[in-house]
């Protein structure tokens, strides 16, 4: 590139977007880039604030913004993601479908660690739906030295920084456990907000059973709600450390591994996940489920929808945030 007075712009080449903003009506690419200026154009550009105008003057070895941002894009871009066209330098990566998108952080990280470029995201391990904006990318100057790109390719590595895995899981059975519920004593108001959670991932819940109490009871519950060939399990109330709360025991009795009992998240650190050996996910969920807007199961259910196993290490990070 060089600078010229827009004075004498007249016949020049722009090589890039020049937005105007006109507040509370306008702001989008007055001239884009690759235009000829016009001398009917020059009072325009001046009304803009534009008194010098970069123009093109390539040079070996220096890479436009929009090519910049096609290879920024080429670091991140997946499966069931849609991208925008190049718009002032920049492009955006938005939703296909619905599901769980990932982040591999380190990664991204190191990328943004870099000189001149920048990829921004949405944080990973979250539940988005189609449409949704996934991410951002551009190079800070109008051209950018090849070298710096290459350094930011190879901090990428190979694979997508980025990762929409579309939810797979369909099917679900819940256990409510408490023999005051099964006696009729009080009203389940446990499963259907649990029901309502699950039909929001696209998860139907085939069958629910009332267990009362005891780890027996819920053991044999459990083993019910299996052969309804379920994809997950749920285990409502009995989480806490009373006597009478044995869903914990029952998950293992009915021969669960059991990845984790607790979780560093408030509401929901009485949370139990565990797996059987055909895959199937089981969970205990603590009674905060039933009246918290937002919980520990709200973390967990977009993983286990999208086919994600859940790993105690997974757990442990949900400590910060």
């Amino acid at each position: 590139m060089k600078l010229i007075d827009t004075r004498q712009a007249a016949g020049h080449v722009l090589c890039h977007d020049l937005t105007q903003i006109i507040k509370d009506q306008y702001k989008d690419a007055r001239f884009r880039k690759g235009h000829v200026v016009q001398p009917e154009d020059i009072p325009v550009l001046l009304e803009m604030g534009k008194e010098h105008l970069y123009v093109w003057e390539m040079e070996p070895g220096m890479v436009h913004e929009d090519d910049a941002a096609e290879r920024l894009l080429a670091l991140c871009r997946n499966d069931h993601m849609d991208r925008s066209q190049v718009k002032e330098g920049k492009i955006e990566l938005t939703a296909a479908c619905d599901g769980l998108f990932r982040v591999d952080s380190r990664r991204l990280l190191a990328v943004n660690s870099g000189d001149e470029v920048m990829i921004a995201t949405r944080h990973g391990n979250t539940a988005v739906r189609r449409g949704d904006k996934l991410a951002g990318m551009r190079v800070i100057p109008l051209v950018i030295r090849e070298e710096v790109l290459r350094a930011a390719e190879a901090a990428a590595g190979r694979e997508p920084l980025l990762e929409l895995l579309p939810y797979v899981k369909r099917t679900a059975a819940i256990v409510a456990t408490g023999s005051e519920v099964k006696k009729g004593l009080i009203q389940d108001t446990f499963t259907p907000v649990v029901r309502e959670k699950l039909a929001s991932y696209g998860i139907e819940t085939l069958a629910v059973t009332y267990s009362g109490d005891g780890v027996e009871a819920v053991r044999r519950a459990i083993g019910e709600m299996r052969a309804t060939g379920a994809e997950m399990i749920l285990c409502t109330g009995g989480m806490s450390v009373d006597p009478d709360d044995n869903t914990p025991g029952g998950i293992r009795a009915a021969g669960a591994r059991v990845v984790a009992y607790g979780a560093p998240v408030l509401p929901g650190a009485m949370f139990l996940m565990g797996y059987f050996e055909d895959g199937t996910a089981v969970m205990g969920l603590p009674g905060c489920v039933m009246y918290a807007g937002a919980t520990v199961f709200d973390l967990v259910l977009p993983r286990a929808a999208a086919g994600v196993e859940i790993t105690r290490a997974d757990l442990a990070a949900m400590g910060e945030g």
